[in-house]
């Protein structure tokens, strides 16, 4: 990790996966929208991931960039996360979106992660860009899972459209999971 707030595999793609590293400062009592009804769960500070993708129409937009930004925004009037100005450079800079594709617009609550991000004590640190029109988000669940360095909060939580994974993970070593990320992301997404 070596301070940089993000990593980029892949390239030329404005479609693909991610990662987000987000540190819960303070533990948190929280619903995340209607799954299990609602329950709420008691989260324990420390770092989380969240696995996800964005593989829409990259002819017409930047859809990863559109994805990311919209994960570092936080609801109603509550400041963006930190990561948010940095990263609207770095996906300008790669070529990953325009300047004009940069607006901040009302965000409402729809997924899963959007009721952790939302909390005050949640800070995205990192973010794991994966430019690639390969649909890897399942694999990358899967690998992440497996890791001792993970464990659940509980099945299917932040992926609703798998039968068999949980795109949101509680770890205990973040640059762990990015050294093995460095090694088997290039395999996933040679073509």
């Amino acid at each position: 990790m070596a301070g940089s707030q993000f990593t980029v595999f892949g390239k030329n793609h404005r479609i693909g996966s991610y990662i987000l590293i987000i540190n819960l400062a303070a533990p948190s009592r929280i619903a995340f929208g209607k799954f299990q009804q609602g329950a709420l769960f008691t989260i324990p500070a420390g770092d989380y991931l969240y696995i996800g993708s964005a593989l829409g129409n990259e002819v017409s937009g930047s859809p990863l960039a559109r994805r990311v930004l919209r994960h570092t925004t936080r609801s109603d009037s509550q400041p963006h996360h930190k990561i948010r100005e940095p990263l609207c450079t770095h996906l300008i800079e790669n070529k990953i979106t325009e300047t004009s594709k940069i607006a901040r617009s009302q965000k409402k609550l729809r997924w899963h992660i959007d009721y952790l991000l939302d909390l005050p004590d949640a800070e995205i640190t990192h973010i794991v860009l994966i430019r690639t029109p390969l649909s890897i988000e399942q694999k990358l669940a899967e690998l992440l899972e497996q890791q001792q360095e993970t464990s659940l909060i509980a099945p299917r939580l932040g992926a609703q459209d798998s039968k068999k994974n949980t795109h949101i993970l509680k770890t205990t070593n973040v640059n762990q999971l990015l050294n093995i990320l460095d090694i088997a992301i290039p395999d996933m997404i040679k073509s």
